[in-house]
């Protein structure tokens, strides 16, 4: 039975709330059963109200096959009321009972780059940082720029950026991968339409308590910083080129005014792309008859298509496409999250042996 999954995490919710009747005052323990049952809550609710649809469908059932006609008409229209609600709760119940990511909670660091396409490929990186700007925005998040480096004609060549906001993450970890535009760019006097690319990285924030690297692995190169076009922009070495040894990985940040903060810039940067590939690494061990490209960073496949001349704008993973693209553009994704969010949720509860 499925309220029988739920027993483990009522017993606890119990254990929290005696607890917390005794803990006297130790403030920092009430703090944390406190948290951990905010975190229950949500069991909880959906499981008492299962148990009361399931005890008012028993009810409604005996009343139908008695003598009252009456009742027997409302008892009928009760259960029809039920047969919607259960199935309802049962799914949620569900829902709440697979596997989360534990990521899903945190801000995130955001890496666009140029791909194919010189100039224009470029171009569209600066138009994607700012519709994702423009999403944060809409939900009263804040974005703070890491790392830029520009083209010289309006463009980036890549850009990391933190986006800090509850659950940051959860939504936009679909955004991982290629994405394609096809427009005439500004550059282009015969009128041809072009395509061009932009590859998106999104990575969790990490803690420093989650991932240490010692400074063994880390080989730190400094230098003076260069504006768009390569011009120095400043006379001494503030920009700081870390690169992790063991793995060959390199990040580079050079937009703060010192040294030590462009370090610990490029050093968040490094911490959230191994901690990545650290959970890519567990995800593969676990789900290894599932192919999941979300939240990886995985550039193989392009992912969405921005079409100009069609003002259409279509998700390839889920087949969806909006023909609204400047609104779009202007940081209105929040329809394709929704439709990749169902699709992730149909996945897991079929990988949790869950029927949806």
């Amino acid at each position: 039975m499925l309220l029988d999954k739920l027993k483990g995490i009522e017993d606890r919710y119990a254990e929290i709330n005696q607890e917390l009747m005794e803990v006297g005052e130790n403030y920092q323990r009430a703090a944390d059963l406190g948290r951990e049952r905010a975190d229950l809550e949500p069991y909880i609710k959906k499981a008492n109200a299962y148990r009361k649809a399931l005890k008012s469908l028993e009810e409604a059932k005996a009343l139908q096959n008695g003598d009252d006609p009456e009742l027997a008409e409302l008892a009928a229209m009760e259960l029809t009321e039920l047969e919607t609600e259960i199935p309802q709760l049962e799914l949620a119940i569900k829902t709440l009972l697979i596997p989360k990511d534990p990521r899903d909670k945190r801000n995130v660091i955001m890496e666009i780059r140029a791909g194919t396409g010189g100039d224009e490929a470029g171009i569209f990186a600066s138009d994607l940082y700012r519709m994702y700007n423009r999403f944060a925005d809409t939900l009263g998040w804040k974005s703070e720029m890491l790392s830029l480096n520009e083209t010289g004609v309006g463009g980036f060549k890549e850009v990391s950026f933190l986006i800090k906001g509850n659950g940051a993450f959860s939504k936009l970890k679909f955004e991982s991968g290629v994405h394609r535009v096809q427009r005439v760019p500004i550059t282009e006097s015969q009128g041809r339409i072009h395509t061009s690319t932009a590859t998106v990285a999104v990575l969790a924030e990490v803690d420093d308590v989650e991932i240490n690297i010692p400074d063994r692995d880390i080989k730190m190169d400094v230098y003076k910083s260069a504006g768009a076009g390569g011009q120095s922009v400043q006379k001494n070495s503030t920009a700081v080129r870390l690169t992790h040894l063991p793995t060959g990985m390199v990040v580079q940040c050079q937009d703060e005014r010192s040294q030590l903060q462009n370090r610990q810039r490029a050093m968040s940067i490094m911490k959230a792309r191994l901690y990545e590939l650290e959970e890519a690494k567990r995800r593969a061990k676990i789900e290894e008859n599932r192919r999941s490209q979300i939240g990886t960073g995985e550039r193989s496949e392009k992912i969405r298509t921005y079409n100009y001349p069609q003002s259409r704008v279509t998700d390839h993973r889920i087949n969806m496409s909006s023909h609204n693209l400047p609104v779009v553009m202007d940081g209105d994704i929040g329809e394709f999250i929704e439709e990749l969010t169902t699709r992730d949720e149909a996945e897991r509860l079929a990988a949790a042996g869950f029927d949806k």
